[in-house]
């Protein structure tokens, strides 16, 4: 049976295009994707990502249980409310997913992980969770919306309590703080995103979570579905799971290698992943394309080399709405230069695409 979440219906009320993402009935636009996508460079904009799965951690030694479960290092994580970018990996070194992690206290973290892979991950964490007496606990009854823009944070900003304004403003980047919102519900608020640019991803308590919604339309912030959050990450160059990063994908051909620290001591696929390091045995690697070309490059279309070798394929490929360009990731030879010009077979055509560096889109440094 497909899952809803608690905004379901607001977004039915909008006129939202539904689609099953994950198990999940979500929206993919509320009409134009395009200009979601624009609003969300442009301005500020929204979207429910409910349907990702909060999981709480609480036990005495589930610092070290994190050591053992992720690549990056959670001893980095000392000041409450921050939090790092991290995958978990199989023994292999392929990665099971990619997942925030934040530090809440010392017996006490808290993961966001992706809605599609919530009961491989569950199963997953439990079973390994077992051995460190760290107890596991879903947390269902919260929904989440990001908030994504240049004028996102003012947006936010505007709706909370004024003992909580200052402080939320001063939140630095990968960090979260508890704060009161309209009414005084309250908020998890944290300074990450998936789009490229500067914004909040609020965790709200499910019976909330319409009126923070329609909080945050008064105040000028646009509804966005999953399809421009997707062109979005695209054009930021972030991995997606499935396509970039999967269990037969590793964190070194993913280009994440600074989020895998193995430096820190053995941890689950760190023993694969020094293997696969000191041999360099790195035969592909996430390579940015801009198709020269008119065509658009899609998930699974085979790359050639202009001599007409097959040298690997596309692993995400759109058009992108801010750069006016057809953009693509592809795992492809890790010795391929900027500049240099491969073949994307679309529907049987081979069209010309460039090496580019990523991201495709860099959020300017100065906005409002």
């Amino acid at each position: 049976m497909t899952e809803k979440t608690v905004l379901n219906a607001t977004h039915r009320a909008l006129g939202a295009r539904m689609v099953d993402f994950g198990g999940w009935d979500m929206p993919i636009n509320y009409g134009s994707q395009i200009e979601e996508h624009h609003a969300v460079r442009r301005a500020a904009g929204m979207f429910d990502v409910s349907h990702m799965t909060v999981i709480d951690l609480h036990g005495a030694r589930t610092r070290e249980f994190l050591r053992h479960l992720l690549a990056n290092s959670v001893d980095k994580l000392k000041v409450h409310g921050k939090a790092l970018y991290s995958c978990m990996l199989n023994e292999q070194g392929g990665v099971i997913d990619d997942l925030i992690a934040y530090y809440l206290g010392e017996e006490f973290f808290r993961l966001v992980v992706n809605a599609g892979t919530r009961a491989k991950d569950l199963a997953w964490i439990e079973k390994l969770a077992a051995a460190f007496d760290v107890q596991v606990k879903e947390r269902p009854e919260f929904a989440m919306i990001a908030v994504q823009g240049p004028h996102a944070r003012a947006k936010v900003l505007d709706l909370l309590h004024e003992v909580d304004r200052s402080r939320i403003e001063k939140l630095g980047k990968f960090s979260a703080a508890a704060a009161q919102g309209p009414h005084g519900m309250p908020l998890f608020v944290a300074r990450t995103g998936y789009t490229g640019e500067d914004g909040f991803e609020i965790i709200v308590p499910n019976e909330h979570a319409i009126a923070l919604w329609e909080s945050l339309a008064a105040v000028g912030v646009a509804p966005a579905g999953l399809g421009a959050r997707d062109t979005l990450r695209l054009e930021a160059g972030m991995a997606l799971y499935g396509h970039e990063i999967s269990e037969q994908i590793n964190v070194f051909e993913a280009g994440l290698e600074r989020y895998c620290k193995l430096e820190k001591g053995d941890f689950l696929g760190s023993a694969a992943l020094r293997e696969f390091h000191l041999h360099g045995r790195l035969t592909r690697r996430l390579t940015g394309l801009e198709m020269m070309d008119r065509g658009i490059a899609r998930d699974g279309y085979k790359v050639f080399s202009l001599s007409g070798d097959e040298i690997g394929f596309v692993t995400s490929g759109s058009p992108a709405p801010f750069l006016k360009k057809n953009i693509a990731l592809a795992l492809l030879p890790p010795d391929l230069l900027t500049g240099a010009e491969v073949a994307v077979e679309v529907r049987g055509n081979r069209v010309t695409a460039k090496v580019v560096p990523t991201p495709f889109y860099r959020r300017p440094k100065k906005q409002p």
